[in-house]
């Protein structure tokens, strides 16, 4: 069943009645890849701790440095709370650098966006021997033991994404179509959610002999290139191949691509996720199924409302709990609500205002959003 962005606002309306803290506002432009923010010194109310926060990277998906980090800092400046907004570049090294230098700087909440968990753990064991309050955000860090864990609900994440592109088999009256997977990075754990979650939609069509299974790969760091290099090897081996589960909208484009070369976009059903201005431009030209929409300012806000507190010296409470699945502990959480994008519901991302018409409407999209009641 695919949920409206409504269920995303009652999810986040929820976590707000369960903080003690608040913050957010309105959107605004980028910022560059680095940010550091100070709360204003005549401000009474400002919380006295400073909030660490480290980014990923800006290669696996846009959303980072256009959404989040935006989204964050709007939320920081809004409380007065002094912050610093970093992001490693894909780099493990320097991820632990930048982890250094924050805690050494006096950061009182750090939340991570992990590279890997190893790499992870090892920047959360130094936070909390330090005493610095730690939050896992977008991905869990196995046995990292983090005070508070944001994110979507990432099974349903996967489920959503082996429902569309069952859906969109069914609309083409496939019959007993190869599928082949693009699964994300294998040290990334909500990777192995998002599996977790089409598995359990397609598998059964597998079994059953609905569908057969494909070629299938998982793609190290997310890494488009490598997911080009890897689909057009698929395609190689199994030229029949009628439909890609393609774990985000990058790794999507890398499989549409090279269908393009083959000339078979359009033919082959392809998913995504993240929702991104070229995800939805890929939907709207015909060549992508569908993608996941995850609307990551009520991530941030509700990343940063519990920074807030913390740094206040509050203990806010989450919404929920998930299994550590390497140490078996429940961890604090709040999983907000994903939907589904198709063709007919792009106009509800802009509407959202995670993507803007300017953006997406370029070119000779400018028609195609017309066609989509994009206005």
């Amino acid at each position: 069943m695919r949920k409206g962005i409504l269920s995303i606002g009652a999810a986040f309306a929820a976590l707000s009645l369960g903080l003690t803290a608040c913050g957010g506002g309105d959107e605004g432009t980028g910022a560059a890849p680095e940010t550091t923010g100070a709360a204003p010194a005549t401000s009474a109310a400002a919380p006295q701790g400073k909030i660490g926060v480290i980014l990923p990277d800006s290669k696996s998906s846009a959303r980072w440095e256009t959404a989040d980090r935006k989204y964050l800092e709007e939320a920081f400046k809004a409380a007065g709370v002094a912050y610093d907004i970093q992001n490693a570049q894909g780099d493990k090294t320097q991820f632990q650098t930048i982890a250094d230098q924050m805690i050494t700087g006096g950061v009182t909440v750090l939340a991570i966006v992990n590279l890997d968990s190893g790499t992870g753990k090892a920047v959360l064991d130094k936070a909390k021997a330090q005493g610095i309050a730690t939050i896992d955000y977008d991905r869990l860090t196995l046995g990292g033991k983090a005070d508070y864990y944001v994110s979507f609900d990432n099974t349903a994440v996967g489920k959503l994404q082996g429902e569309g592109l069952s859906k969109c088999l069914d609309d083409a009256k496939a019959e007993k179509p190869i599928i082949s997977y693009l699964n994300g990075s294998p040290t990334d754990n909500n990777a192995t959610l998002f599996k977790e979650g089409y598995d359990s939609v397609l598998k059964p069509k597998f079994d059953s002999g609905d569908y057969v299974k494909g070629p299938e790969d998982s793609v190290p760091d997310w890494d488009n290139a490598q997911a080009g290099t890897l689909f057009e090897q698929q395609l190689t081996k199994e030229p029949k191949i009628a439909g890609v589960l393609a774990a985000n909208d990058g790794l999507g484009n890398a499989a549409i691509a090279v269908l393009k070369k083959n000339n078979l976009n359009g033919k082959v059903p392809v998913t995504g996720q993240d929702a991104t201005a070229q995800g939805l431009q890929n939907i709207l030209a015909g060549d992508q199924c569908m993608t996941v929409y995850k609307a990551v300012k009520q991530e941030a806000e509700a990343t940063a409302q519990l920074a807030i507190a913390l740094a206040k010296g509050e203990k806010p409470a989450a919404t929920g709990t998930v299994k550590d699945s390497e140490t078996g502990a429940d961890v604090p959480a709040v999983l907000l609500t994903p939907v589904a994008i198709y063709k007919d519901n792009v106009k509800d991302v802009v509407a959202d205002g995670y993507v803007t018409k300017e953006e997406l409407c370029t070119g000779d999209f400018a028609a195609l959003c017309t066609e989509a009641g994009i206005s």
